[in-house]
């Protein structure tokens, strides 16, 4: 890619060998629903046939031109990561707090999978964020509702959540 980069992330374009359950499963659903188009709409993900996977799902809204995305849901296991809930704030203003860089990044690969309308993979560690973090695994997935233009994005970021607690306890 020829935008922004994180450092010790890895981005990977239509990843094929997802271990992580919860991507795999993601994937092979977003698969599912989009058939012999280009992506899915939004109406034809229904929460109700992935809920062991909520906690680690993100829906984003694109912004015109993709200058920026739109959190619309954030998943409770993702929430824990982060240590808080940016529902209905951009990814510029959650990410704010990091840095330019880490908002370049994060939009980077935002405006990547919506713009080309690919999944993506980003995975490895988020020294980025200037805290201890533990490494992740995320897949974003476009969504459109004209067959066209991506308009949102289904992501899902995971974690090792049991090392989380055991880190946050310490």
């Amino acid at each position: 890619m020829s935008s922004p980069r994180l450092s010790g992330v890895t981005t990977e374009v239509d990843p094929q060998n997802l271990e992580q359950p919860t991507l795999r499963f993601l994937k092979d659903y977003w698969e599912s629903k989009r058939g012999p188009r280009a992506m899915p709409a939004r109406a034809d993900i229904r929460p109700s046939e992935m809920k062991e996977h909520l906690g680690w799902v993100i829906l984003l809204d694109v912004l015109p031109d993709f200058s920026d995305f739109r959190y619309r849901t954030i998943g409770s296991r993702v929430t824990q990561y982060f240590l808080g809930d940016g529902t209905g704030r951009t990814l510029s203003e959650v990410f704010a707090p990091y840095g330019e860089g880490a908002i370049g990044g994060v939009l980077a690969v935002h405006r990547k999978c919506a713009r080309d309308q690919v999944v993506l993979r980003s995975h490895g560690g988020a020294g980025w964020l200037e805290r201890s973090f533990l490494d992740f695994d995320a897949l974003y997935m476009p969504l459109s509702d004209d067959g066209v233009t991506a308009n949102m994005i289904l992501s899902a970021f995971t974690f090792d959540q049991a090392a989380l607690i055991r880190a946050r306890q310490d």
